[in-house]
Formats: C-alpha cells, structure tokens, sequence
C-alpha cells in the first residue's frame, strides 16, 4: 500500500448487524473517497476507479485513482493515479469494460487549470473547480494494470442550458455519476449539464447522453465518433412544475432495447423516464412510484438503478422526501441534500404497458445504515460474482465493499413477483423466533391476555469491557396483527404489556385513522404513529417492526410501507439510540378487536410482512 492511499484507523463494529456500514471491506483512499466503482476484469479481478484527495470534496488536488482485487474488494493492490503527475482536477470517474477487453475510464478534467469560477449571478465566485473544462477519456488494456499515456477529449454539443451560462457556453460546467452501458454495439456515457452555478453550488441541471457508435471496435480512440443526446436542445428534465434540479442520471436497458433512466431532484421525488429509439426521445419525465402507483420519496441524493443477470432490477434509494421536504425552507441552498442514512433497497420486475416495456417497483427494505443519524452513505456501485450481490458505498471519507445476503434480495423479488400476479403464493406464514402465535381461527377469538416471554434487549451491558460500558445488540422485535375496528376511536388499546410505572409497549389507535407505538424501558419513552390508513369497519393487516439495528419504528398495513404520504417528510421513525428493552408485565393484554397476533423476538423484512398479508387479502391493485 502506498504511503498517499492507506486504510483508515476504525475500532471494532459497534454492533453484530450486518447492515451497519463498520462490516464492509475498506477501500483504501486518500482523504477525500467518493465514486467507488467497479468492473470485472477478464483476468478474473475487480478493478475499482475513486475519486480521493488529500481533503474534502472539491479541494485542489482531487484526482482519480484505481485498484485491483482478487478476493473480492477483501484487500486491495496498490494504487494507480490515472494522470500521474498531473496536479489538475481529474474528478467523478466511471469506467466500462469492451467486449474485447479493453477497459474505458471516463472523468472530468480541469484541462485548462480554471482556478476560479462565475456564479450565474455575475458577482459571486467559486474557488471549487472539479465540475467543469473537458469530459475526458483513457484506456487500459492490462486489465487496469496501467492506463494509457494519451487522454482524449470527448466533444459534446452545446444545449440551451450551455449557452445561457454565465460564460456563453465558452466555459461549461457538468460532471458525471452515471455508469456507461451498451446498446446495439454503441457505448453510452452519462453527462450531468450544469447551466446554473450558485444556490446550492449546482443551481441548474440536466442530464444527457453522450453515445459513440465504434469506440468499442475501433482500436485507434482518437478515431471514436460521438453524439450528444437526446436530441433538441434540452436534456432530461424534472415534470413540468418542480425545481431546476434534474441531475445525477443513472441508466439500464431492458430486455426489450428500452433505456430506463432514474435522476435525483429536489422536489422530494426521484424522477424516471423511458427511451425507446436509443435516446434520441424520452418519455414525459414522471416522478417514480411504487407498483401500487404510489410516489415514491427521495431527496437531493444519489439514487441508482441496475441490471441484474436474473433480468430483474435493484434501486437504491433513502425513502423519505415528498411534498414537505419540497416545501421546506432551504431545501434549494442544501436541505434537500440531508438524511442519506438509512439505505433502502427497491427490486424491480418488468412488466408489459401500452407504451413497452416498464419496471414495477417493490416496498423497501433496510440494506445499510449507520449509527449516526448525520453521516451520509452514497455513491454505490453494485457487483455479483458467483451467485453474490455485493453493494459500494461511500460516506466521503471510507469507502467500502458489503456482501448483501442473495436470499434476502430473491424474497423481494419473489414477493413482487406474487403481488403483479406472475406467480402463485406458496409461501408459509414464519415463525421463526415466533414468541406468540394466535392465528384467527373461524368463529373463535383470541384471548384478552397471554403469557409474555422475554423479549430481546436492544442495549446491555458489554461485560468483558473495563469500564462496562453499553454495546448494542442489533436485536429487535415486530408486532403483526389482523385488526378490524368498529370505527376510528381515538386511543383504543390494541395491544399492551406496560406495567404500573408505564414500562413496556403499547400499541393504540391515533387520531385520523392512525396507529400509536409507545416504548418505555422506565428512563426513556419513544412514540411513533402511522400513516392514518386505518378504516372503519374493515379488517386490515398490520405490522409493526422496532428494527434494532438502525432503532428504526416501521409500519407495513396492508402490505404497504408507510412513508409519511403528504403529510410527513418521514414515515418511518427513529427510537433512542439508549433504549434498553420492553419488558414489563408478563402478560400481553389484547383488544378484542385483535383477530390474530404474532410477536416475533426479531424484526420481519418487508418482504415477509407483505407476504403474510397475502392470504388474507386479494393482490395489491397495481398501476400496470
């Protein structure tokens, strides 16, 4: 290892969950760590390419590097800068493998050592120049072993965007985070235009496609032709009425030739649309949404979508945003840029439309997380060899390499695969660490009270430690219930184990046709409601997990992950980091309205939960 790239100091993963980023294999940077991404070489190794610094993001210096693996991303060769020597700004490299070997790494660089900038306002400047002069080109064919002496310029043609800019378009702005693909023989390559620079560094923004059609069989790159795309003068944009942010465009083809594009806003919601005719056109932009035709939330944040070799798809998103966080104060100057942490994973299936082919969209389900509420986890890559998912992920300063369970990512996939209707549900109901099991059963109840056996800590007492400090376990718990109320009452008791002094939990009706969960270990107390989507008279299937990995508070009713609607930036909430446990009283006391309980001493994927719901409900209408 270099004495410029080294791993950085870390203690001992604070927590037995997975999830949680301190399990990942580090990819040693400089300071700065940002775009961590990868292509399997024909030898057999990852290459991985990063953008790193001695700094933060955007400080001179800033450069690309890349490195090998043989063991996938467990440790690494040394580093080999891609401009050696060069102390211009080389920045945001994405890299893709020809059919013949030949492996392209595409980035931006500083050619003209711009050493400051205009805002659009005339009057302000930047010293942060890592975003704009020319959108370059290397290859290697070693494997990634060397990169060639010589850089080659892409052009690309001016847009309305480029020539409204502060200089005219002689000097213009863009990077890329977008991963090149193939289509028909041609590579594509992912162009982020900049036409404002100001409120929020990149105050204007869209997104385009750079396609050449022999770069991949002409061995002489100076020779490579290149279009700008789409055509007209105008890129990917947000749906008519949102902010001027439209950027970080991620892409993949469907089996029918169709490109599908994915791109951040900050209108609380990521935006998607669909190509047929190979970029030239693109549908009307539309803000993506869950198969039931649900919008789905994000911020200003990266948000990917990929291929998989099963042919079905995986996204990567942070499930919070909508109408509030567009409404908010600030969101335009950073806010919209906040709230990285969790990380939620959406799988994808194609499905047949009257306009071709589109991807139907699963409920979320929790893929990485962080302790702290404020560190940022973006920028990933996605990487299977051998039958294994592995995800990058960068917080800016550690890069890492998570192996993700393939069981969990084929139980979403299957479970999509049953609410569209492709296939049959088959699944049994788990009881997997099942601490209470009351099915309904026709004509009988449940009792008003059971036994409740021990339900698992979220925090103890490290014993091996010398001062005997706390150390969290990563367990958790989930309530699932089949509940059918007369009408929406304010603060009926549906389920409770609190003892005189208020410990335990609770599980109440709110106001609006919302549910309550209170947790009291005796020193702390933590509430969180759902979405208001319970109705009179109607039997509804709820569950409730406290997710003690990231201290998250979940509700899944109906088979739908509430996310706030309108109403919140938030649907899901955080618990406190020092709540202990539930326990109290050693009975669980139960509404009559209750027709069937489960309590799991762990925390149901979303997955599982919806497919509990399944047999007692006929399939979730969907927009397809």
């Amino acid at each position: 290892m270099s004495s410029q790239f080294k791993m950085k100091a870390e203690s001992c993963p604070s927590t037995p969950d997975t999830r949680h980023i301190s399990h990942g294999w580090e990819i040693p940077t400089d300071s700065y760590s940002d775009q961590p991404y990868i292509v399997q070489t024909d030898d057999g190794a990852w290459l991985c390419c990063v953008t790193t610094g001695p700094g933060h993001e955007g400080v001179e210096g800033q450069h690309v590097a890349t490195m090998r693996s043989s063991d996938c991303g467990r440790t690494w060769a040394e580093p080999v800068p891609v401009e050696p020597g060069d102390k211009r700004e080389n920045s945001y490299a994405v890299m893709f493998k020809a059919p013949s070997g030949r492996i392209f790494i595409f980035y931006n660089h500083n050619t003209d050592n711009v050493r400051e900038l205009k805002c659009h306002n005339g009057r302000d400047t930047f010293k942060r120049v890592d975003s704009l002069g020319h959108f370059v080109f290397k290859y290697s064919d070693d494997h990634g072993c060397s990169w060639s002496a010589q850089r080659y310029d892409i052009p690309f043609r001016l847009f309305k965007c480029d020539r409204e800019n502060v200089y005219g378009g002689k000097l213009c702005f863009f990077w890329n985070v977008g991963k090149p693909f193939e289509l028909k023989g041609k590579i594509y390559v992912s162009l982020h235009k900049v036409g404002k620079m100001g409120t929020g560094f990149f105050a204007q923004s869209e997104g385009v496609l750079l396609c050449s059609d022999n770069l991949l069989s002409e061995s002489n790159p100076s020779m490579a032709r290149w279009e700008t795309l789409p055509d007209g003068d105008i890129g990917l944009r947000i749906p008519p009425g949102g902010g001027p942010i439209s950027e970080e465009q991620s892409y993949c083809v469907l089996s029918d030739g169709s490109i599908y594009c994915v791109y951040r806003s900050i209108d609380g919601y990521p935006v998607e649309s669909y190509s047929r005719d190979g970029g030239h056109t693109w549908s009307a932009p539309r803000y993506k949404c869950f198969a039931d035709g649900r919008p789905m939330k994000h911020p200003r944040a990266a948000n990917f979508a990929w291929r998989c070799s099963n042919g079905r798809y995986l996204y990567w998103f942070h499930n919070h945003g909508g109408a509030v966080l567009q409404s908010q104060a600030g969101v335009a100057e950073g806010g919209a840029y906040e709230d990285r942490n969790p990380v939620w994973l959406s799988a994808g299936i194609e499905v047949d439309t009257q306009a071709g082919r589109e991807i139907a969209w699963s409920e979320p389900e929790i893929v990485l997380y962080d302790h702290d509420p404020v560190i940022r986890m973006s920028y990933p890559d996605l990487v299977e060899q051998d039958g294994k998912y592995y995800l990058t992920e960068t917080q800016k300063d550690i890069a890492r390499v998570h192996e993700i369970p393939a069981g969990l990512l084929d139980e979403m996939w299957e479970t999509l695969a049953e609410i569209l209707g492709q296939k049959k549900h088959s699944t049994p109901v788990s009881t997997e660490k099942c601490l209470i099991n009351l099915p309904s059963k026709m004509g009988d109840g449940i009792p008003a009270a059971v036994p409740l056996p021990p339900i698992p800590h979220f925090r103890v007492r490290d014993h091996s430690a010398a001062d005997y400090h706390g150390k969290d376990t990563g367990e958790g718990m989930s309530l699932e219930i089949c509940v059918a109320l007369p009408n929406l009452e304010h603060g009926r008791i549906l389920l409770d184990n609190r003892d005189a002094a208020g410990r335990g939990f609770c599980l109440r009706t709110a106001a609006s046709g919302a549910l309550e969960l209170t947790l009291n270990d005796g020193q702390t107390e933590n509430r969180w409601t759902s979405d208001p989507v319970l109705k009179a008279g109607q039997r509804q299937h709820v569950v409730v997990n406290i997710d003690g990995g990231p201290r998250l508070i979940v509700f899944i009713i109906d088979g739908r992950m509430c996310d706030g609607g309108d109403a919140r930036q938030f649907g899901w909430g955080r618990f406190s980091p020092y709540l202990r446990h539930v326990n109290a009283s050693c009975e669980l006391r139960i509404s009559p309205q209750v027709d069937t309980l489960r309590l799991y001493a762990r925390t149901l994927r979303t997955a599982e939960a919806i497919r509990h719901s399944i047999p007692y409900y006929r399939k979730l209408e969907n927009k397809f």
